[in-house]
């Protein structure tokens, strides 16, 4: 395995959201050992007290649903940014007929809304210091995809790498890049919820030609990639971490 380059963040503060499990606390955990200052935001306290005492990094309890209260909490905490993740997301099961308004604007909520407002909010501080930065939305290739019982979540996320696109264009002159990775089921516990069934898991993973499901690792790697200055010109991309998922 390659080692990580210790240095290739130092200097720089990253702001990840949900990064109390899965995706986001394998990023902070990966951004810690590349030398970077990482805040780490998540609903759950107990989370953020085991993270922090394993990584160092500043914590912000803030529930992403509560994107006014969360921002309150940004500008009270936060030091000044350079990076973003928008990593937070939930789901809501459903078949499409069954499907309820107050469900769909729920996964909206957090999935699309928060990260406009968050990112605004990164943004507007680094173009008026005159500084440019890298902001990765998590998206996931059901932007593209219809999947069964995921109407909001697949709507969310087609809607984030739309939004994914118009920041590249407009925040790009800023000097501020903006890209999402968009993996196949990554085995998260909210993944393992929604795929715990192997009758449905199945077809999934048998369309995937590395054979199996995503590791949050994996997606983490994706993401400090795109952070990084290996990917300086890079910007308004929607990076597949699919195994071949797309190209079957």
């Amino acid at each position: 395995m390659t080692q990580p380059n210790r240095e290739e963040f130092r200097g720089r503060t990253a702001l990840v959201t949900g990064a109390g499990k899965g995706i986001g606390r394998v990023l902070v955990e990966r951004l810690v050992a590349r030398g970077a200052q990482v805040v780490a935001l998540s609903r759950s306290a107990a989370d953020l007290a085991s993270l922090q005492a394993e990584t160092g990094c500043r914590t912000i309890a803030a529930d992403l649903a509560d994107i006014d209260g969360t921002l309150a909490a940004l500008r009270r905490d936060a030091p000044a940014i350079d990076l973003l993740v928008n990593n937070a997301g939930i789901t809501h099961l459903a078949p499409f007929t069954e499907t309820t308004q107050a469900a769909f604007e729920a996964v909206m909520a957090v999935n699309v809304i928060a990260p406009m407002r968050i990112s605004q909010f990164v943004a507007r501080r680094l173009i008026d210091a005159k500084q440019g930065g890298a902001i990765v939305n998590v998206s996931s290739i059901a932007a593209d995809v219809g999947i069964v019982d995921h109407t909001a979540y697949c709507a969310s996320k087609g809607a984030l790498d739309a939004m994914t696109r118009v920041m590249a264009v407009e925040l790009g002159p800023h000097g501020i890049r903006t890209n999402s990775v968009n993996p196949v089921v990554t085995l998260t516990p909210m993944a393992v919820l929604a795929w715990s069934d192997p009758v449905k898991a199945g077809p999934m993973r048998s369309r995937i030609p590395m054979g199996r499901f995503v590791q949050p690792q994996e997606v983490a790697d994706a993401v400090c990639y795109l952070l990084g200055d290996g990917a300086a010109m890079i910007n308004g991309v929607c990076l597949a971490v699919d195994g071949g998922f797309r190209a079957a």
